[in-house]
């Protein structure tokens, strides 16, 4: 018999790689697809985004209120069952409307699947062992998007159409909703020991670093998320690389190279949480700008991509981790809301890049995005950005 510790992870691996894979990043990895069959354009394609990121933050809502009235797996269980079906419908599409309700029930989906892992782990998990779980936790996401790259790519050079690559998703979140559930039995029902904190201590001034880091990670995230591989296609795709092909590979590089989120907890202990999160920022600058300045050019792309992967994986497993240490008597709560401040940023992200688009260019729209990551760097003060309460805060 699995121990708690590997029956949560593998959980949350399973469902994190379904709702953060796929279910949030098929959009960018299919928009090329999207337009041609739908006719849609930079700023419509924006739009479309950010309303599926908008399914996000209704889906965080949910999933705490549930959480803390039937514990972790209700939520979880609805999350995926959102997955399967949105994957599904999308699959069927024939109108922008049926895409836009498939995508909005696929990307709501990674709302409710993932915060509800740090209220079981917090209940199941000893606190040793915790950051290494809600890392593994969120590298699943890695697999999940490499895996929605292979398929792409494999749709791409068997001549099957864009609709096949769907039909495999809404698989895949089948099978993630039959391993997750079974796992989360032993807190089905058990939202967990009441908070000896109030609500009111997520507003102190030490959290602000948190969801600033947050807004930031959601804004310039959601714009390579949605744009960078049409980007890439747009201006001509990669030099060898058939036509249509160039996205999947975006993608799958960005999850293989992801999985080094896997070391966020050794790098955090060796560097310090302010070092390791400055140079994922600047990281996610360069990355932006690589896709702004160079988008044909294979060693500047496939860059871009490993970039960007290590930036959402670490950046993912950070707020896991630094959420819980942070508020360890608000564990569901305070990383639901952290992830609101990236649900926030998502829903802005992809609107606002899409008028700059439409205005200015796609190498502007991405220069800005750097930027955005670079000045958060920047801004992060070692003296103000606090990993654990202070000792006037109950733990």
């Amino acid at each position: 018999m699995l121990s708690p510790f590997w029956k949560l992870s593998v959980a949350g691996f399973a469902a994190t790689a379904i709702t953060y894979g796929p279910a949030r990043m098929g959009f960018g990895l299919f928009l090329s697809e999207f337009r041609g069959t739908f006719e849609m354009s930079t700023r419509a394609a924006g739009q479309f985004s950010s309303l599926g990121f908008f399914g996000m933050l209704v889906g965080l809502f949910a999933a705490y209120w549930l959480t803390a009235r039937r514990g972790p797996r209700l939520p979880v269980a609805l999350g995926l069952v959102s997955a399967t079906l949105g994957l599904a419908l999308v699959s069927r599409a024939e109108t922008l409307w049926m895409l836009y309700i498939g995508v909005f029930f696929s990307m709501s989906s990674a709302g409710f699947a993932w915060t509800p892992f740090n209220n079981a782990v917090n209940q199941l998990i000893h606190d040793e062992d915790r950051p290494t779980a809600l890392s593994l936790i969120s590298t699943g996401t890695s697999v999940g998007i490499a895996t929605a790259g292979l398929v792409a790519l494999m749709a791409d050079t068997t001549g099957f159409s864009w609709r096949a690559g769907w039909v495999v998703f809404a698989g895949l979140g089948a099978l993630a909703l039959v391993i997750a559930a079974p796992s989360l039995r032993d807190v089905a029902g058990r939202p967990g020991p009441g908070s000896k904190s109030p609500w009111s201590a997520l507003a102190r001034p030490s959290a602000l670093p948190l969801y600033g880091v947050a807004l930031s990670f959601g804004l310039t995230t959601a714009v390579f998320l949605s744009f960078a591989a049409d980007r890439i296609e747009q201006a001509g795709g990669l030099a060898g690389m058939p036509g249509g092909t160039t996205p999947a590979l975006v993608f799958m590089t960005f999850g293989l190279v992801g999985l080094s989120g896997l070391a966020t907890s050794h790098l955090k202990a060796r560097l310090g949480l302010v070092n390791l999160i400055r140079a994922l920022m600047l990281a996610s600058a360069l990355s932006m700008t690589l896709v702004a300045v160079a988008p044909t050019a294979w060693g500047a792309v496939i860059l871009a991509a490993g970039l960007q992967g290590t930036f959402v994986m670490m950046m993912s497993a950070i707020l896991a981790f630094w959420s819980d240490r942070l508020f360890p008597d608000l564990p569901s709560l305070s990383f639901t809301v952290a992830l609101m401040a990236v649900g926030v940023g998502s829903v802005l992200g992809p609107i606002l890049a899409g008028e700059v688009s439409t205005q200015l260019g796609g190498e502007i729209m991405f220069l800005c995005a750097a930027y955005v990551s670079a000045m958060t760097a920047a801004a992060l003060s070692p003296d103000r950005v606090q990993e654990r309460p202070s000792r006037t805060v109950a733990a």
